[in-house]
């Protein structure tokens, strides 16, 4: 299973950034049942928040809704990914409250295979295996193995 961050959404359904291509692969592989993905109901909130603020709200959350079919079932972080994310948040000072609970939540799984986001500091987090999606050699290996869906 891989978590995606709200960057890879953001990215994947935006304009014209160099990421742009990358985060549609993952996106376009995941509808294609080549890779198994999730994220979290965190995530698709600040993808609304910062899609609304860019097209409007009814335009965030038609985009949005897609991305919850697409990514069902979202996580849900439990007390003890809280508890993990605030020593996360107190040990790792590169990431922000909202990171710390994502990795947290993704490690909380047991079986997230990694973590795919433009934030590079997901890469000093213990336990996490962080892919960023302009690593175009690390983005063609993930999408070229098999995966057990």
């Amino acid at each position: 299973m891989i978590v995606l961050d709200t960057t890879v959404l953001i990215y994947a359904v935006g304009d014209h950034h160099p990421l742009g291509e990358p985060c549609r692969r993952l996106v376009t592989a995941i509808g294609d049942e080549a890779l198994q993905a999730t994220t979290t109901v965190e995530v698709i909130q600040e993808f609304v928040h910062v899609r609304a603020r860019r097209r409007g709200r009814g335009d965030a959350q038609a985009v949005a809704v897609g991305f919850i079919d697409l990514l069902s079932p979202l996580l849900r972080p439990d007390e003890t990914d809280i508890r993990r994310a605030l020593d996360l948040f107190v040990s790792r000072p590169q990431i922000g409250a909202f990171d710390a609970v994502l990795a947290a939540t993704a490690i909380g799984t047991g079986h997230v295979r990694a973590l795919i986001s433009a934030d590079r500091a997901f890469a000093s987090i213990p336990g996490l295996a962080h892919i960023d999606p302009a690593d175009a050699d690390a983005i063609d290996a993930l999408l070229s193995r098999p995966q057990r869906l």
